[in-house]
Protein backbone atom coordinates (compact mmCIF):
# COMPACT_ATOMS: atom_id res chain seq x y z
CA UNK A 1 0.00 0.00 0.00
CA UNK A 2 1.33 3.51 -0.93
CA UNK A 3 1.13 6.78 0.83
CA UNK A 4 -1.76 7.59 -1.08
CA UNK A 5 -4.08 4.93 -0.26
CA UNK A 6 -2.77 5.68 3.54
CA UNK A 7 -3.95 9.08 2.81
CA UNK A 8 -7.33 8.16 1.58
CA UNK A 9 -8.11 5.55 3.59
CA UNK A 10 -7.14 8.07 6.55
CA UNK A 11 -9.39 10.55 5.38
CA UNK A 12 -12.42 7.93 4.86
CA UNK A 13 -11.70 7.06 8.69
CA UNK A 14 -11.89 10.38 9.86
CA UNK A 15 -14.79 11.17 7.98
CA UNK A 16 -16.50 7.86 9.07
CA UNK A 17 -15.61 8.70 12.47
CA UNK A 18 -17.04 12.25 12.37
CA UNK A 19 -20.77 11.00 10.81
CA UNK A 20 -21.35 8.49 13.91
CA UNK A 21 -19.99 11.12 16.35
CA UNK A 22 -22.51 13.50 15.02
CA UNK A 23 -25.12 10.79 14.55
CA UNK A 24 -24.81 8.82 17.52
CA UNK A 25 -23.33 11.34 20.07
CA UNK A 26 -21.06 10.84 22.97
CA UNK A 27 -21.89 9.02 26.30
CA UNK A 28 -22.56 5.28 24.96
CA UNK A 29 -20.30 2.07 24.99
CA UNK A 30 -17.67 1.48 23.17
CA UNK A 31 -19.14 -1.43 21.23
CA UNK A 32 -22.06 0.39 19.84
CA UNK A 33 -19.66 3.35 17.78
CA UNK A 34 -17.35 0.47 16.56
CA UNK A 35 -20.36 -1.58 15.15
CA UNK A 36 -21.75 2.03 13.56
CA UNK A 37 -18.36 3.59 12.38
CA UNK A 38 -17.65 -0.42 10.75
CA UNK A 39 -21.43 0.06 9.45
CA UNK A 40 -20.42 3.71 7.87
CA UNK A 41 -16.68 2.30 6.74
CA UNK A 42 -18.49 -0.77 4.65
CA UNK A 43 -20.87 1.54 3.37
CA UNK A 44 -18.18 3.61 1.71
CA UNK A 45 -16.82 0.19 0.46
CA UNK A 46 -13.91 -0.49 2.58
CA UNK A 47 -13.33 -3.76 3.56
CA UNK A 48 -13.04 -3.68 7.49
CA UNK A 49 -12.84 -6.79 10.07
CA UNK A 50 -13.86 -6.39 13.49
CA UNK A 51 -12.67 -8.14 16.81
CA UNK A 52 -9.63 -9.35 15.11
CA UNK A 53 -7.34 -12.31 16.70
CA UNK A 54 -3.91 -11.02 17.75
CA UNK A 55 -1.84 -13.85 18.84
CA UNK A 56 0.96 -12.86 21.66
CA UNK A 57 4.19 -14.31 20.29
CA UNK A 58 7.36 -13.80 22.66
CA UNK A 59 10.87 -15.11 21.52
CA UNK A 60 9.30 -16.52 18.46
CA UNK A 61 6.90 -18.85 20.52
CA UNK A 62 2.70 -18.18 20.67
CA UNK A 63 2.10 -18.34 24.20
CA UNK A 64 -1.82 -18.70 25.73
CA UNK A 65 -2.71 -15.03 25.56
CA UNK A 66 -4.29 -13.12 22.92
CA UNK A 67 -5.37 -9.54 21.84
CA UNK A 68 -8.46 -8.16 20.18
CA UNK A 69 -8.10 -5.61 17.46
CA UNK A 70 -11.25 -4.02 17.81
CA UNK A 71 -11.42 -2.72 14.03
CA UNK A 72 -8.47 -4.05 11.09
CA UNK A 73 -9.14 -1.94 7.88
CA UNK A 74 -7.94 -3.48 4.73
CA UNK A 75 -5.38 -5.41 6.60
CA UNK A 76 -3.48 -2.40 7.00
CA UNK A 77 -4.85 0.01 9.53
CA UNK A 78 -5.73 -0.37 13.31
CA UNK A 79 -8.78 1.30 14.76
CA UNK A 80 -9.21 1.09 18.66
CA UNK A 81 -12.02 2.56 20.09
CA UNK A 82 -12.53 3.96 23.63
CA UNK A 83 -15.48 5.73 25.19
CA UNK A 84 -13.79 7.29 27.86
CA UNK A 85 -13.78 10.69 30.00
CA UNK A 86 -10.33 11.39 29.35
CA UNK A 87 -7.04 9.42 26.90
CA UNK A 88 -4.55 8.13 29.53
CA UNK A 89 -1.23 7.05 28.25
CA UNK A 90 -1.76 3.67 28.40
CA UNK A 91 -4.02 3.94 26.01
CA UNK A 92 -1.51 5.41 23.69
CA UNK A 93 0.94 2.65 24.90
CA UNK A 94 -1.95 0.21 23.89
CA UNK A 95 -2.62 1.65 19.85
CA UNK A 96 1.13 1.50 19.98
CA UNK A 97 2.07 -1.80 21.34
CA UNK A 98 -0.84 -3.29 19.09
CA UNK A 99 0.94 -1.84 16.26
CA UNK A 100 4.33 -2.95 16.76
CA UNK A 101 2.64 -6.99 17.54
CA UNK A 102 0.60 -6.71 14.28
CA UNK A 103 3.37 -5.03 12.09
CA UNK A 104 0.92 -2.24 10.94
CA UNK A 105 2.43 1.14 10.45
CA UNK A 106 -0.61 2.73 10.79
CA UNK A 107 -3.43 2.81 13.61
CA UNK A 108 -6.19 5.36 15.01
CA UNK A 109 -7.10 5.83 18.38
CA UNK A 110 -10.61 7.60 18.41
CA UNK A 111 -12.24 8.80 21.39
CA UNK A 112 -16.03 9.09 21.04
CA UNK A 113 -17.00 10.15 24.41
CA UNK A 114 -16.31 13.74 23.78
CA UNK A 115 -17.96 16.92 22.22
CA UNK A 116 -15.72 17.49 19.69
CA UNK A 117 -14.42 14.31 17.75
CA UNK A 118 -11.27 16.24 16.81
CA UNK A 119 -10.29 16.03 20.69
CA UNK A 120 -10.88 12.33 20.76
CA UNK A 121 -9.33 11.61 17.20
CA UNK A 122 -5.47 10.55 17.49
CA UNK A 123 -3.06 8.62 14.60
CA UNK A 124 -0.31 6.90 15.37
CA UNK A 125 2.89 5.92 12.92
CA UNK A 126 5.02 2.70 13.02
CA UNK A 127 7.77 3.12 10.59
CA UNK A 128 6.12 5.09 8.13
Amino acid sequence: MNKEQYNYLSKQILDSSIEVHRTMGPGLLESVYEECLLEELRSRGIFCEQQVYLPLIYKGKELNKDFRLDILVENKIIIEIKAVEYLQAVHNAQIISYLKLADKKLGFLINFNVSLLKEGFKRFVNGF
